[in-house]
């Protein structure tokens, strides 16, 4: 069973959330939280595996309660309308493993939440095209580069071809089943290129290694 917490401060917004999960086999809504104060005190009180977090809230936005959270076990999945990008490229910075738009069908998000809790982090081509045009213009501005991860050619370098091969379909928003199922390996062996890739490259979050991956042009044979 997949634990969840759902903080989204519009009553109506949130009850149609939990109503979704609760409607899906495997999924459980063990709290719910109407701000970021009540989503940091209610995953440290249930230990859920994901949290669905909205990031305009008061007293504390998703984005402070993020960073709180931050070594807790718990997954993040941000929901955002991008009608402000600083707030989903503070999600970003802060670790969230995915991103949701809030149009999103009541069947995407059941998966959305399946794949995050399976630890394979979750973002949408749409999503990403816009992160990578943020970053780079932010980088562009600041005279950093690497999508403000600081990840340049030289540390891909250090990727073996098969690690790189994975990256690249990181970047194409492939699951690790479907990378599994792509490269001809096992899902277990995809879960720990994965995890090396992250190691090598210094990220956070498979987020940032798809945004990493399209930023640099990676790209698999």
């Amino acid at each position: 069973m997949i634990r969840v917490v759902v903080a989204e401060d519009q009553w109506a917004v949130r009850s149609g959330l939990v109503m979704i999960l609760e409607s899906a086999p495997g999924i459980e809504v063990v709290a719910e939280a109407a701000d970021g104060e009540q989503a940091v005190a209610a995953v440290r009180r249930t230990a859920p595996d994901v949290v669905l977090m909205d990031v305009r809230m008061p007293r504390k936005d998703g984005i402070s309660a993020t960073r709180e959270l931050a070594g807790t076990g718990t997954d993040v999945l941000i929901l955002t309308t991008f009608d402000l990008d600083e707030y989903v490229f503070g999600a970003l910075r802060a670790g969230a493993a995915g991103f949701l738009l809030k149009n999103i069908e009541a069947d995407e998000l059941t998966e959305a939440v399946r794949v995050v809790a399976r630890g394979e982090g979750m973002i949408a081509p749409a999503v990403t095209r816009r992160l990578i045009a943020e970053f780079a213009g932010a980088g562009a501005r600041t005279g950093a580069g690497g999508g403000g991860h600081g990840v340049g050619p030289a540390a891909v370098a250090e990727l073996t071809p098969r690690e790189r091969e994975v990256l690249a379909r990181i970047g194409e928003g492939l699951s690790n089943q479907q990378i599994a199922r792509r490269l001809g390996i096992t899902e277990t062996t995809t879960k720990t290129h994965v995890s090396r890739i992250l190691a090598k490259l210094g990220l956070r979050s498979r987020v940032q290694a798809a945004i990493t991956a399209q930023e640099l042009g990676i790209t698999g044979r």
